[in-house]
């Protein structure tokens, strides 16, 4: 009986870090990921534990998805860390983004997964992607400037609301 305790008490602490499901990132993701969210808006934000301007930026894309409930966000940890769920997870909680979809990189060649992203990608981060429902896609190296991207979103609704 005492080691169901144990076993219940530590799936239980363990529920935290399960909470954001952070999916490996591998060859053919980029593609079902576009699938799955084919016909609307989104930005993909590409970060990473290693990259300090990453980690600051992070609580600011929080208040942004707290914000606009319109924000369909896929934070995408593309560093060498991208599999690291516990402290990913630990640094998406802390930012407000732990219900966010998340993936993180998880193949040891990570310039083939940066390839199928954009093949002109080096790897510098952070990195954002602004995807139009029609497939436009618009590219930001470094920190966003989080006021293009609310200019961006309320563009992005105005041209849905003029096609219904």
């Amino acid at each position: 009986m005492k080691k169901i305790w144990v076993v219940l008490a530590l799936l239980l602490a363990a529920a935290p870090a399960l909470a954001g499901d952070l999916r490996p990132f591998v060859r053919g993701s980029w593609q079902e990921l576009r699938q799955a969210h084919a016909g609307r808006a989104m930005v993909v934000h590409l970060w990473g534990l290693t990259c300090a301007p990453c980690i600051a930026e992070l609580p600011e894309w929080g208040k942004l998805a707290r914000e606009r409930r319109d924000l369909d966000l896929v934070l995408v940890a593309a560093d060498q860390r991208g599999g690291d769920a516990g402290p990913i997870g630990a640094a998406l909680r802390k930012a407000g983004l732990e219900n966010s979809e998340s993936w993180g990189f998880a193949d040891r060649f990570a310039a083939r997964l940066r390839f199928e992203i954009d093949p002109r990608w080096q790897g510098e981060m952070p990195r954002t992607l602004l995807i139009a429902a029609d497939g436009e896609v618009t590219s930001i190296s470094g920190v966003a400037d989080l006021e293009a991207v609310r200019a961006w979103l309320d563009a992005q609704k105005k041209k849905l609301a003029s096609r219904e």
